[in-house]
């Protein structure tokens, strides 16, 4: 069946990727701003949407993280940290959402004086908040965080006993975030262990801005239950348009063996340089090769994007299916962080009938 825009927003989606401090409301921002003196790149909504949008389509990693310089500025007290959680919440709930995993590194929030567990509050407050919110507009969603360590930094033993000391107040899970060539998650490793020994897990942004080398050492050194982003194993793979002609390299294989999940963000995708074309990025060949592919949004405000968005360019420009959004959609549950019996009620009661819905229709 071919799928329209407004069908593929009625899909229930389940988003595994996708940054607090990277999808702020326009409107919001403009006011936060107002409110503390800070000066954004343009004063009104839409037009400073576009700037985000035009600063992120460089084709540069480092380019797009600049953008978060504006973002993180208006996210330093509790009442702000509250206000964007909530909106978070409501608007991928309103986008169709019904279990979103929202990423922030607390680290990147105390210019005015907060702790780091008065982040994490404060976060938290938000999400509940804007869980309460929407179920009171008939949506339902489970969210929970993955509290984040910025790898150019040194505090990521740090950030681990805090995601810890939160593993039963929302912390599902955590990540390391910013610039991946150069700082390899390798600089982590104690605080990968830490995670393992005390049986919580994580994601690692992988093969984004660095190649093949970069997945190997987040799942074979660092041990990761899934690749944030993770497209550039297309590199470890000749011939990857072709599934009868396609030649695994070992990275490549150890991936695809063991469903290891990979957090794909299209549309963030084509602003950092990895394809320049929906119909050319490598999720498709992924899918069609048997790779773990999931659909996410990454940041719904720096690459103007939103999990309808991203689901439609697949069909449009990538011939995708409903059966293949049904596919990445159900791969994304069973592999979030929450617990099993969870993902299994959110699948049960949720995905499957929304499918399933508008098969019937």
């Amino acid at each position: 069946m071919s799928l329209n825009r407004d069908q593929i927003a009625a899909l229930p989606k389940v988003v595994l990727h996708d940054h607090l401090d990277g999808g702020l409301r326009p409107g919001t921002m403009l006011e936060l701003a107002d409110e503390i003196g800070h000066t954004l790149p343009a004063q009104d909504p839409d037009a400073l949407a576009r700037s985000f949008v035009e600063s992120a389509n460089s084709g540069s990693l480092e380019r797009y993280l600049e953008t978060f310089a504006h973002t993180t500025a208006v996210m330093q007290t509790p009442e702000h940290l509250h206000r964007v959680a909530s909106e978070a919440v409501l608007d991928l709930a309103g986008d169709g959402a019904v279990y979103a995993e929202l990423r922030y590194a607390p680290e990147q929030h105390l210019e005015r004086g907060l702790t780091l567990q008065e982040v994490v509050d404060a976060v938290q407050a938000g999400l509940d908040d804007g869980v309460a919110r929407a179920a009171e507009a008939g949506h339902h969603i489970r969210v929970g965080t993955l509290i984040t360590a910025m790898r150019q930094n040194d505090r990521a033993d740090e950030i681990v006993e805090l995601t810890l000391a939160n593993r039963d107040r929302g912390a599902l899970g955590f990540d390391i975030a910013g610039p991946e060539l150069g700082f390899p998650p390798t600089r982590q490793a104690g605080a990968f262990r830490a995670l393992r020994e005390a049986n919580f897990p994580y994601t690692i942004h992988a093969g984004e801005a660095d190649g093949v080398h970069s997945v190997w050492q987040a799942v074979q050194q660092c041990h990761a239950l899934r690749l944030g982003h993770g497209v550039r194993i297309i590199e470890d793979i000749a011939h990857a348009g072709d599934p009868e002609a396609a030649q695994l390299g070992p990275v490549a294989h150890w991936v695809r063996d063991r469903q290891i999940p990979l957090e794909v963000c299209p549309v963030s995708n084509l602003h950092t340089g990895i394809a320049p074309t929906v119909a050319e990025h490598p999720i498709t060949a992924l899918r069609d090769l048997g790779f773990a592919v999931t659909i996410n949004t990454d940041n719904r405000l720096v690459s103007g994007t939103s999990m309808t968005n991203e689901m439609h360019l697949l069909v449009t420009e990538a011939g995708w299916s409903l059966a293949d959004l049904e596919a990445a959609t159900l791969t994304a549950a069973w592999n979030g962080f929450a617990h099993y019996d969870e993902m299994q009620q959110i699948i049960t009661d949720q995905v499957l009938p929304g499918f399933a819905a508008l098969r019937r229709d």
